[in-house]
């Protein structure tokens, strides 16, 4: 039997950067905190991109670029978002967030297999037989959590992706620019739209590299790695900009409505805890925004109280009433935009971006109360085509009682 470490104040399972994040953030607060993760530390593997205005400051340095001219196409005509838009550097990332947590942080390359409360603390395992004991666990395993298990109503609604870092002889893209979302597909028969929309989501990366992306929004079952890389080489050869030299690849697959967690015994945090955003898909800079309260939160109690207590505490930080109401608000419109025909989602992006900026903003932000999402999703309905309306009217009466709990929110209520 592997013999048992010294015990740590926090454990925390999951080496990306919301796991490190907020490990992190916990060793800054004077905690010791191991991080159990299957490799050693290295740039994260995955794409991360963001509004520039949510990134937190601590790890605006980390970016690698930025661009203003970002744009939407829901129809032949591109919408100026006027909103910029940010790629990081995953390797100075990475160095940043080592470099906060300093040396209260131990890295542990293993896998946990079980953690059980012993006392007033936990002993945990790893697959190679290891035993690690701390005072209090955090789950940032990922999408299938490490010790918890997320729960996804109805079934698990992916975003998937396949994308690629080329050279190209004609851009792909706007030069010097992004586009977040370009759902033309005059390229494709009408059904293979109506069943499985897709889009184009491009980054200009300096000279004739570029980084091309074809994304299912959410869709359930997930579109195939197959499919949406068939997709994109025909979209890309149907504008006339097939890659000269393709670099690297990237596959995609992550889902989007899970729900808040209900407070435990083990603190999930990242999407783990159901932090990615129903509607984008993002999570990561939410995850670094949130981790410093969180951590403060949870030191705090632990000085004070009990590993359980801090624990709760925690939890507190990251889900007060306000956003577990907000969770569930955008969990219909999740639900909502897989009832919708995929021909309908450029007439409901145009509707949604024709919105005052301030709105749509608010909307895609993690932190939005449940009253403000309600709203502006009521104005996305009233400002659509009726063709549009009618699948969404039907998917709000199909999720009666959590339209219900919208609504209140929206008045204010409960």
């Amino acid at each position: 039997m592997a013999s048992r470490t010294h015990l740590t104040d926090a454990l925390v399972i999951g080496g990306g950067p919301s796991g490190l994040g907020l490990a992190a953030e916990l060793a800054a607060c004077g905690l010791s905190v191991r991080l159990v993760a299957p490799h050693p530390p290295r740039p994260f593997p995955a794409t991360y991109g963001a509004w520039l205005d949510e990134v937190p400051a601590p790890v605006r340095p980390c970016l690698a670029d930025v661009w203003t001219d970002v744009r939407a196409y829901t129809g032949e005509d591109p919408t100026p978002l006027l909103r910029p838009y940010a790629m990081f550097d995953n390797a100075r990332l990475l160095d940043t967030l080592l470099t906060r947590a300093g040396p209260r942080l131990t890295w542990t390359v293993g896998m946990v297999q079980h953690a059980e409360q012993v006392g007033e603390g936990w002993e945990v395992t790893g697959a190679g037989g290891e035993r690690w004991r701390a005072r209090l666990v955090v789950d940032a395993g990922g999408h299938g959590g490490g010790v918890t298990r997320p729960v996804r109503p109805h079934g698990a609604a992916l975003q998937t992706a396949f994308g690629l870092v080329a050279r190209f002889d004609r851009p792909p893209g706007p030069p010097g620019g992004m586009v977040w979302m370009d759902y033309r597909a005059g390229h494709l028969p009408p059904d293979e739209v109506r069943a499985a929309p897709t889009f184009l989501y491009t980054m200009h990366l300096g000279g004739d590299r570029y980084l091309v992306e074809e994304t299912s929004l959410i869709a359930r079952p997930g579109l195939t790695r197959a499919l949406l890389e068939r997709r994109l080489h025909a979209r890309l050869a149907a504008q006339g900009t097939p890659p000269r030299e393709i670099e690297t690849t990237e596959w995609v697959a992550f889902p989007m409505n899970t729900a808040a967690p209900a407070p435990g015994p083990v603190l999930a945090f990242g999407s783990a805890a159901g932090l990615v955003h129903p509607i984008s898909g993002f999570q990561m800079v939410g995850a670094l925004a949130d981790a410093p309260g969180v951590a403060c939160a949870v030191a705090g109690a632990l000085d004070m109280h009990s590993p359980t207590q801090a624990v709760r505490a925690g939890w507190d930080a990251l889900w007060p009433p306000e956003r577990r109401a907000a969770r569930e608000i955008s969990l219909l419109d999740a639900e909502a935009l897989l009832a919708l025909p995929g021909d309908m989602l450029p007439a409901f992006f145009r509707a949604f971006f024709a919105l005052p900026a301030a709105e749509w903003h608010a909307f895609l932000s993690p932190r939005t109360g449940a009253g403000a999402i309600a709203r502006t999703m009521l104005k996305v309905f009233a400002h659509a085509p009726n063709r549009v309306r009618v699948p969404l009217a039907r998917a709000a009466l199909g999720q009666a009682e959590v339209s219900g709990r919208a609504l209140r929110a929206a008045a204010g209520v409960g």
